[in-house]
């Protein structure tokens, strides 16, 4: 499943969260699970992994996250509303230093003209904090928007931790 790419960021993310003695735990939809997997495939990952958690539905946002179903109702559950929501209560619910969460529509079907096949939000959150949450729009059939994100979210949470540790 994972391509150099990744690999690297994740040995990247592991040596740095390891030397901080912190951990990380993803809250995701879109991805089903695909961030948690990349992460636990290399080895000694309990180390610096905590959890995954995986909020497919609105009913599983809310009940495990926190996520306020009004929230998905007025903004609905492909928003930055509710992947910072998805971050913030995975910090709430679990003992993680970094969370990340993303949201999206990976297709075939489900995209509007507002909220097109390929659009993800995504979330990054360490102590507490909400670090920054993004929009992003990728093409492609499902399995490329979904390992897009992946990427996407690695990529900033490399640079993310690589930042604190310096």
């Amino acid at each position: 499943m994972l391509f150099p790419d990744e690999h690297e960021l994740i040995h990247r993310i592991a040596l740095a969260l390891i030397r901080r003695k912190e951990r990380l735990g993803t809250a995701e939809s879109c991805t089903g699970g695909l961030i948690a997997a990349a992460c636990t495939e290399l080895p000694g990952s309990s180390q610096w992994f905590e959890r995954g958690v995986v909020s497919y539905t609105n009913q599983a946002k809310t009940e495990l996250l926190g996520v306020p179903p009004g929230l998905i109702e007025t903004c609905g559950a492909v928003s930055g509303e509710v992947a910072q929501h998805m971050a913030r209560g995975l910090m709430a619910h679990a003992p993680v230093d970094w969370a990340v969460a993303v949201t999206g529509i990976a297709g075939p079907t489900g995209g509007s003209s507002a909220k097109p096949v390929g659009t993800v939000w995504l979330a990054l959150a360490h102590d507490g904090k909400l670090l920054r949450v993004w929009q992003e729009f990728f093409g492609g059939d499902r399995h490329e928007v979904r390992i897009a994100t992946v990427r996407a979210v690695l990529s900033a949470l490399c640079e993310a931790v690589e930042d604190r540790d310096a």
